[in-house]
This record gives C-alpha cells, structure tokens and sequence, in this order.
C-alpha cells in the first residue's frame, strides 16, 4: 500500500530528528546533514509506493539515508536547481545542533574509528535501530553488529576520556 501525503508528514515529523542526527555524524558538517536528509525525504516521497506498514520505518528510512549518503560520498556535490522544490515535501525545521563543544569531540572520536564500526555504532545509538535491524540493513550477521558496536563503545570511551585528561 502506498503511503499517503498524511503519512509522510508524520514520518518527517516522527523521525526527521534522528535522521539528522544520524547525516550529522557521517557527514560532520549541520549544511551536508541537512542536504542529505532532504534528499532522503526527496527518496522517500519518489519511493512511496513501496513503502510496507509491516517493516520498521525507521530501519527503512535510515537504509535510504544511508543510500543517499554513500551517493554523495561516490560523487562530488553538484549543486541542485532552484526549480527543484516539490510541494509535496514538507519542510524541516533544523533541529538544534549538538552541543558544539562535545560535538567537535565525538566527531573527532568517531573518526578515529573504522568505517564498518563508526556505522553501527551510529546506527544503533543515533539511529535508534535495533542489532537486527542495523545487522540486515548493513547485510551483516547479528554477532558482527554486536561486535562491532562493543568494540566501537570501547575506543569511543578510550578516545573520550584521553581527550578529556589532555
């Protein structure tokens, strides 16, 4: 079944902050986040008749977040039309950015992580998804998630608090 205008809106207002929250880390920068969860809605929309009321919405619309941010990693940025705007996409009130201070401190954290543990700790953490979920979106077994979210805790910690005793 489709998803309705109505339905839409409620996802962009139900999980719009933790998308972001999610872009913010991956991408480390407020304007990169925002873009990409604008292009995920964008997605969202154009995909909308796929949409399944029986799977996890949120699983499904941090996988094409995800899609969306690995597009932009692949390409260079070109920059959008100023006719490209759908009236059908609600706008997005910018949510608060984090705290700068631990901000700038966790992105340098998460950066010193891997690539496969950086993404499932954000996530599981930021992206509020469950192991499983974050174990079929990154086509992983379950133990490689919990693995991976343990060990990037771990080195999380480590990083934190060495920063913090400099």
């Amino acid at each position: 079944m489709a998803l309705s205008a109505e339905q839409f809106h409620r996802l962009v207002d139900q999980h719009g902050p933790t998308l972001y929250r999610v872009a913010f880390r991956l991408m480390g920068n407020r304007h990169d986040a925002e873009d990409v969860v604008q292009d995920a809605f964008r997605s969202v929309w154009d995909s909308r008749d796929r949409f399944d009321a029986e799977k996890g919405e949120r699983a499904w619309l941090i996988a094409i977040l995800r899609r969306r941010i690995v597009d932009r990693w692949r390409k260079k940025k070109q920059p959008m039309p100023l006719s490209d705007h759908d009236e059908n996409t609600p706008e997005l009130e910018a949510p608060a950015e984090p705290d700068q201070s631990l901000s700038d401190e966790m992105q340098t954290a998460l950066a010193s992580l891997s690539k496969d543990l950086r993404e499932a700790i954000l996530l599981v953490v930021v992206g509020e998804l469950t192991h499983q979920e974050a174990a079929d979106l990154l086509k992983v077994p379950l133990g490689t998630i919990l693995s991976r979210v343990s060990r990037a805790r771990k080195k999380l910690h480590k990083a934190l608090s060495s920063q913090s005793t400099s």
